[in-house]
Protein backbone atom coordinates (compact mmCIF):
# COMPACT_ATOMS: atom_id res chain seq x y z
CA UNK A 1 0.00 0.00 0.00
CA UNK A 2 1.26 3.35 -0.74
CA UNK A 3 2.95 4.86 2.46
CA UNK A 4 0.13 7.72 2.74
CA UNK A 5 -3.15 6.71 1.40
CA UNK A 6 -5.57 9.23 0.55
CA UNK A 7 -9.37 8.86 1.79
CA UNK A 8 -11.24 6.58 -0.40
CA UNK A 9 -12.72 9.49 -3.28
CA UNK A 10 -14.75 7.45 -6.00
CA UNK A 11 -12.71 6.46 -8.87
CA UNK A 12 -14.39 7.45 -12.39
CA UNK A 13 -17.29 5.10 -12.73
CA UNK A 14 -17.16 3.72 -9.03
CA UNK A 15 -18.66 4.86 -5.90
CA UNK A 16 -16.61 5.22 -2.76
CA UNK A 17 -17.56 1.67 -0.99
CA UNK A 18 -16.67 -0.39 -4.55
CA UNK A 19 -13.45 1.97 -4.66
CA UNK A 20 -12.65 0.27 -1.17
CA UNK A 21 -13.92 -2.90 -2.92
CA UNK A 22 -11.55 -2.69 -5.09
CA UNK A 23 -8.47 -1.89 -3.24
CA UNK A 24 -9.63 -4.85 -0.93
CA UNK A 25 -9.56 -7.45 -4.03
CA UNK A 26 -6.49 -6.40 -5.42
CA UNK A 27 -4.60 -6.86 -1.97
CA UNK A 28 -6.46 -10.18 -1.53
CA UNK A 29 -5.27 -11.70 -4.55
CA UNK A 30 -1.88 -10.77 -4.13
CA UNK A 31 -2.18 -13.06 -0.68
CA UNK A 32 -3.71 -15.52 -2.75
CA UNK A 33 -7.17 -15.30 -2.01
CA UNK A 34 -10.22 -15.26 -4.64
CA UNK A 35 -12.83 -12.82 -4.39
CA UNK A 36 -16.75 -11.90 -5.28
CA UNK A 37 -18.07 -8.88 -4.86
CA UNK A 38 -21.71 -8.31 -3.77
CA UNK A 39 -22.78 -11.92 -2.88
CA UNK A 40 -26.15 -12.74 -1.35
CA UNK A 41 -25.57 -15.37 0.98
CA UNK A 42 -29.19 -15.12 1.89
CA UNK A 43 -32.05 -13.10 1.19
CA UNK A 44 -31.77 -9.75 2.96
CA UNK A 45 -27.71 -9.70 2.82
CA UNK A 46 -25.48 -8.44 0.32
CA UNK A 47 -21.66 -9.17 1.43
CA UNK A 48 -19.41 -6.32 -0.28
CA UNK A 49 -16.09 -8.44 -0.83
CA UNK A 50 -16.52 -12.40 -0.18
CA UNK A 51 -13.13 -13.61 -0.65
CA UNK A 52 -12.05 -17.74 -0.25
CA UNK A 53 -7.99 -18.54 0.49
CA UNK A 54 -5.92 -21.06 -0.64
CA UNK A 55 -7.15 -23.66 2.26
CA UNK A 56 -10.33 -22.98 2.05
CA UNK A 57 -10.30 -20.14 4.39
CA UNK A 58 -13.72 -17.56 3.74
CA UNK A 59 -13.25 -14.34 4.59
CA UNK A 60 -16.07 -11.07 4.47
CA UNK A 61 -15.27 -7.70 4.24
CA UNK A 62 -17.39 -5.41 4.50
CA UNK A 63 -16.46 -1.58 3.59
CA UNK A 64 -17.67 1.63 5.30
CA UNK A 65 -16.95 4.85 3.10
CA UNK A 66 -17.72 7.01 6.50
CA UNK A 67 -19.02 6.90 9.83
CA UNK A 68 -22.58 7.80 8.87
CA UNK A 69 -22.37 4.69 6.19
CA UNK A 70 -20.92 2.30 9.36
CA UNK A 71 -23.72 4.29 11.44
CA UNK A 72 -26.30 2.96 9.30
CA UNK A 73 -25.50 -0.67 8.84
CA UNK A 74 -27.51 -3.06 10.99
CA UNK A 75 -26.85 -6.12 9.16
CA UNK A 76 -22.44 -6.68 9.09
CA UNK A 77 -23.65 -9.19 12.44
CA UNK A 78 -25.59 -11.26 10.10
CA UNK A 79 -22.04 -12.01 8.26
CA UNK A 80 -20.46 -13.37 10.41
CA UNK A 81 -22.07 -16.56 10.12
CA UNK A 82 -21.31 -16.68 7.00
CA UNK A 83 -17.08 -16.50 7.16
CA UNK A 84 -14.47 -18.20 9.73
CA UNK A 85 -12.79 -14.06 9.61
CA UNK A 86 -14.57 -11.17 9.38
CA UNK A 87 -13.28 -7.27 8.39
CA UNK A 88 -14.65 -3.89 8.10
CA UNK A 89 -12.38 -2.05 5.12
CA UNK A 90 -11.91 1.66 5.30
CA UNK A 91 -10.25 4.15 4.19
CA UNK A 92 -7.63 6.88 6.13
CA UNK A 93 -9.57 9.06 7.11
CA UNK A 94 -12.40 6.85 9.25
CA UNK A 95 -12.32 7.30 12.20
CA UNK A 96 -11.56 3.35 13.09
CA UNK A 97 -12.09 3.92 17.23
CA UNK A 98 -16.05 3.25 16.40
CA UNK A 99 -15.26 -0.43 14.87
CA UNK A 100 -16.19 -3.16 17.08
CA UNK A 101 -13.57 -4.95 19.13
CA UNK A 102 -12.88 -8.39 17.20
CA UNK A 103 -13.39 -7.32 13.72
CA UNK A 104 -10.31 -7.34 11.51
CA UNK A 105 -9.12 -4.13 10.00
CA UNK A 106 -8.44 -3.41 6.32
CA UNK A 107 -6.94 0.06 5.50
CA UNK A 108 -8.13 0.58 1.56
CA UNK A 109 -7.76 2.87 -1.31
CA UNK A 110 -8.71 2.02 -5.18
CA UNK A 111 -5.37 0.62 -5.49
CA UNK A 112 -4.36 -1.91 -2.90
CA UNK A 113 -5.00 -2.42 0.67
CA UNK A 114 -3.16 -3.42 3.90
CA UNK A 115 -4.37 -5.69 6.85
CA UNK A 116 -4.57 -3.70 9.91
CA UNK A 117 -6.19 -6.10 12.20
CA UNK A 118 -7.20 -9.80 11.89
CA UNK A 119 -10.37 -10.49 12.32
CA UNK A 120 -10.97 -13.18 15.00
CA UNK A 121 -11.51 -16.74 13.96
CA UNK A 122 -14.67 -18.70 14.01
CA UNK A 123 -14.30 -21.64 11.45
CA UNK A 124 -17.42 -22.38 9.63
CA UNK A 125 -19.40 -25.62 10.37
CA UNK A 126 -18.57 -27.89 7.39
CA UNK A 127 -22.17 -28.25 6.07
CA UNK A 128 -22.16 -24.01 6.48
CA UNK A 129 -18.87 -24.21 4.22
CA UNK A 130 -19.61 -26.24 1.54
CA UNK A 131 -22.98 -23.92 1.19
CA UNK A 132 -21.21 -21.09 1.09
CA UNK A 133 -18.32 -22.04 -1.00
CA UNK A 134 -21.24 -23.47 -3.67
CA UNK A 135 -22.49 -19.72 -3.21
CA UNK A 136 -19.44 -18.42 -4.13
CA UNK A 137 -18.23 -20.56 -6.91
CA UNK A 138 -22.29 -20.08 -8.16
CA UNK A 139 -22.06 -16.38 -8.22
CA UNK A 140 -18.79 -16.30 -9.54
CA UNK A 141 -19.73 -18.45 -12.59
CA UNK A 142 -22.52 -15.97 -13.01
CA UNK A 143 -20.71 -13.31 -13.48
CA UNK A 144 -18.30 -14.45 -15.84
CA UNK A 145 -20.97 -16.25 -18.28
CA UNK A 146 -22.67 -12.28 -17.93
CA UNK A 147 -19.44 -10.57 -19.02
CA UNK A 148 -19.23 -13.40 -21.95
CA UNK A 149 -22.66 -12.95 -23.03
CA UNK A 150 -24.55 -9.94 -20.90
CA UNK A 151 -27.79 -11.16 -22.94
CA UNK A 152 -28.20 -14.37 -22.06
CA UNK A 153 -31.80 -15.47 -20.93
CA UNK A 154 -31.91 -16.04 -17.15
CA UNK A 155 -29.24 -13.20 -16.32
CA UNK A 156 -30.17 -9.78 -14.50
Amino acid sequence: MRDAPAPALALPGLTAGQTLARGVCRHLLALDFATVTELVPVPGLRVDVMALGPRGEVWVVECKSGRADFAADRKWQGYLEWCDRFFFAVDAAFPTDLLPAGTGLILADGHDAEILRMGAEAPLAPARRRATVQRFARHAALRLMALRDPAAPGLS
